[in-house]
């Protein structure tokens, strides 16, 4: 048990703890142990948080930005400090390697110094309209009560992107978590109030019908602004309802990202990448690689040095300190397992697989790298939440002539368009980049986050930006004054 919630109050509404409708278990994904019960929280609770937030928002908004700052810059500092204590919660409740939740919660925590530093930045122009006899003053005002929803692939760092930039912008919020992975976000609301962030200002609902929670919250007049992260089909419906209101939205939905290795790419470096952004949590992120185009000139050396290393990685729980833990859930793995069937059934084969040992308990799939497969292949189409790897092989009959144009209708084939991964040398990737129909693009990287940088996708994959900023504007109203000089 996590003796840290105990007696189970999860659901946190102005510096109160309350109890909700019953509680519910969170489990262990690599062991299916009961970790902690968790508070249920209610359509209730959820008006409860808006009453909150909406009571904090004056005070909130007109505390001086500096303070605010130091506020979020104080949040930066404990995250830090309890960096290990996290990223402990965050294996145990989402199953990742120890090394990739750590990793998760030092990017949390840079949320909230970059937004601090963001906070005291001044917004607003000042301009004589043309015609003459005017001036036009331009400022920024917080949108108001901010809801923000979840995904449980990054408890920590979601929570953090959304929360950072909208107490920079001087909003509050209410937040509801994804019913998997409660607990972190529990440990980061009570360090935001550690840090000084006021009763009211941040509220948690943590819930097993999510539904009525968050409708409750788009109904709500005083509700402002939605952010959301999580699938494009839940991400439409969420729109639908937002649209009645006309809510401020902000969209970071699903992805299918494909990684290219052009011809004359380093592959040392091209393997690198790959299993970086392949396997980090399992594969279990919307940025993940999901389908490998790798030039046939280089498609040998790659596929062998890549099986060679997906061969190498440990699997097992994150207390053991295996490299790759479980899929969240039965029905996350099953759904994988049936991809991966699937792209055989078509003609791919299985180059190379990790060993899973024979004793695990939990949710976990081996990893494997998938050759052979046709450039048709259903699983090309789906985003694989998991550590498969697909690979295609291209030639020069793709394009290579004419600027790789068959190559980019299938990288662009998708509806998705939120990252990609290109290899090769500079100046082709870079020119072959600027063609990818994508919101962000590693060039010879594998890792494309970055609290600095704009993160976001085009297409179904997403409406808005989160972090750099373009983050805080997302919070942000412009209003302008027209003056009689």
């Amino acid at each position: 048990m996590i003796a840290e919630l105990e007696p189970a109050r999860a659901v946190l509404v102005g510096g109160r703890a309350l109890s909700g409708a019953g509680t519910f278990p969170v489990e262990d994904p690599a062991t299916l142990e009961v970790l902690a019960h968790v508070s249920d929280g209610t359509a209730a609770d959820a008006t409860a948080a808006v009453d909150a937030a909406a009571a904090a928002f004056d005070a909130w908004r007109r505390t001086p930005p500096r303070e605010r700052a130091e506020v979020l810059r104080h949040a930066f500092e404990l995250l830090v400090r309890d960096a290990d204590r996290l990223a402990a919660l965050v294996s145990a409740e989402n199953g990742k390697s120890l090394a990739d939740a750590r990793g998760e919660v030092l990017y949390s925590a840079e949320f909230f110094r970059w937004y601090a530093e963001e906070a005291v930045r001044p917004h607003g122009d000042f301009g004589s309209s043309p015609a003459g006899g005017t001036r036009t003053v331009v400022t920024h005002r917080p949108v108001g009560v901010a809801a923000l929803v979840t995904p449980w692939n990054f408890p920590a760092a979601m929570a953090a992107r959304k929360i950072a930039p909208a107490l920079a912008a001087g909003c509050t919020a209410v937040l509801k978590p994804a019913a998997q992975t409660p607990l972190t976000a529990v440990a980061v609301v009570r360090l935001l109030a550690e840090a000084g962030v006021p009763d009211g200002v941040v509220n948690l609902v943590p819930t097993t019908d999510p539904g009525a929670v968050v409708s409750t919250w788009l109904t709500d007049e005083r509700v402002r602004k939605l952010s959301f992260t999580g699938s494009t089909g839940v991400g439409r419906l969420l729109l639908r309802q937002a649209a009645d209101r006309v809510l401020t939205t902000s969209m970071e939905l699903g992805g299918n990202a494909p990684f290219v290795v052009l011809p004359g790419a380093d592959v040392e470096a091209a393997v690198a990448g790959a299993m970086t952004a392949k396997f980090r949590g399992g594969g279990q992120a919307c940025t993940a690689a999901n389908r490998f185009y790798v030039h046939a000139s280089l498609a040998q050396e790659f596929t062998a040095r890549f099986g060679a290393a997906v061969e190498a990685l440990t699997v097992g729980p994150a207390s053991t300190g295996a490299q790759v833990g479980p899929l969240i859930s039965e029905r996350e793995r099953a759904g994988v397992e049936a991809l991966v069937d699937g792209a055989l059934a078509q003609g791919a084969r299985v180059a190379a697989r990790a060993a899973v040992p024979g004793h695990l308990t939990g949710h976990f799939l081996a990893p494997v790298l998938l050759v052979d497969v046709p450039a048709d292949a259903d699983v090309l189409d789906e985003e694989l939440f998991g550590p498969v790897a697909p690979v295609v092989v291209f030639d020069d009959s793709w394009g290579a002539t004419t600027g790789w144009d068959g190559l980019l209708e299938r990288v662009n084939g998708s509806e998705m368009g939120l990252a990609a991964y290109v290899f090769g040398p500079l100046g082709e990737a870079l020119r072959f980049s600027e063609e990818v129909e994508a919101g962000m693009v590693g060039v010879n990287r594998g890792l494309v986050s970055d609290p600095a940088a704009p993160f976001g996708g085009m297409k179904q994959s997403g409406i808005g930006r989160e972090g750099a900023r373009a983050g805080v504007e997302e919070y942000l109203e412009t209003q302008y004054l027209s003056v009689a000089w």
